[in-house]
């Protein structure tokens, strides 16, 4: 019994030193991958790698790639800044001088001067910024072009060809006075439809209403070129319409590529030799036509005026709320529209 007794104490000691140690169990056995992954894996060897070789990029598109949009606002806004209490000061800090246009005119003269740049009949120039925001606030205008009607003429360097449609010796002789390249009534519209005449060849193309029913049979190859009132190559007074496309301001309304609630027009008003009161009418002519195509909306259209003379690079800000008003005037708006109605009505009964 005593030998027992001996036997279990060891075998009970025994398993403490087992527990004692606490080996790491291991199995023996390697399980097997799931079917079909060896043969992806051995496929995944066998595949080289191309690279793609990147080949000639033009600068524009690389410059677009490229290009990250700028969260600075393009919108010129000082009115935070103070007004400077000296003659000298870091423009930047400070609020940018208002000019008035004959202190402008003035300015560049003075730069232009025999002593100077001497350039006195140099090109007066501005530059107009718009908030192309249209009547929702989500759209925005597109880009555009319109020819402004001027009161002083003076020389663009620029050669116009107006053709011009009309009936009645009286209004094709206006019209030849006027200016007009070429002037013509049914027999026009024959040569156009033969092929003897080519509307490329001519820059604008303007029409009485007395003609619009035979110019209809046209209006296919005309395309964006068809006189309407909107336009403002279709009236009565055809003397007066070829004096404004041949006289009269071309511009272009630009938008800003990747901020689309900003646009420019950059234009000439006049030469600098020119009277200051004749090149202030032909930049009241020029914003008044501009506001005359703003949006149904709140706020300005046109936000700010800089007027230059190269090759002088000093660009002087004027307020255009001399010539036009800020806000959207629903009133006027309605007036214009029931002129423009007034228009297509008489065209109407002309027809």
């Amino acid at each position: 019994m005593f030998s027992n007794i001996c036997r279990v104490i060891a075998f009970r000691t025994n398993l403490n030193n087992l527990n004692d140690k606490r080996y790491l169990y291991q199995s023996c056995i390697n399980f097997a991958a799931r079917k079909g992954t060896r043969e992806r894996a051995r496929k995944k060897k066998g595949v080289k790698v191309v690279e793609k070789k990147v080949g000639f990029i033009p600068h524009n598109i690389l410059k677009k790639s490229k290009m990250a949009i700028s969260t600075i606002d393009k919108h010129f806004d000082d009115s935070t800044n103070v007004v400077s209490c000296d003659n000298v000061y870091v423009t930047k800090y400070y609020r940018m001088k208002m000019y008035n246009f004959v202190e402008a005119i003035a300015a560049h003269r003075q730069t232009h001067h025999p002593t100077g740049y001497n350039v006195p009949d140099a090109n007066v120039n501005v530059k107009i910024e718009l908030n192309m925001t249209a009547e929702k606030k989500t759209r925005f205008l597109d880009k555009f072009q319109r020819i402004a009607m001027i009161p002083n003429a003076f020389d663009q360097n620029i050669e116009r060809t107006i053709l011009v449609f009309c009936k009645g010796e009286a209004k094709q002789k206006e019209a030849t006075d006027a200016g007009a390249t070429l002037v013509g009534g049914p027999e026009l519209i024959k040569d156009v439809q033969s092929g003897e005449l080519s509307l490329s060849h001519f820059n604008y193309i303007i029409a009485h209403p007395n003609i619009l029913p035979e110019l209809v049979a046209i209006r296919g190859l005309m395309k964006r070129k068809f006189p309407n009132v909107n336009s403002g190559n279709l009236g009565v007074e055809v003397g007066e319409l070829v004096r404004k496309f041949y006289t009269g301001i071309q511009y272009y309304a630009i938008r800003d590529e990747h901020q689309l609630n900003y646009g420019s027009i950059d234009t000439c008003v006049g030469k600098l030799n020119m009277n200051e009161k004749h090149l202030e009418e032909n930049l009241d002519a020029l914003l008044k036509d501009i506001n005359s195509i703003r949006p149904k909306r709140d706020g300005a259209f046109i936000t700010r005026c800089l007027v230059t003379s190269p090759p002088s690079g000093e660009a002087l800000q004027i307020d255009p709320f001399v010539y036009i008003s800020r806000e959207y005037n629903p009133h006027k708006d309605t007036q214009d529209d029931d002129a423009v109605e007034s228009g297509v009505e008489l065209s109407a009964q002309m027809n």
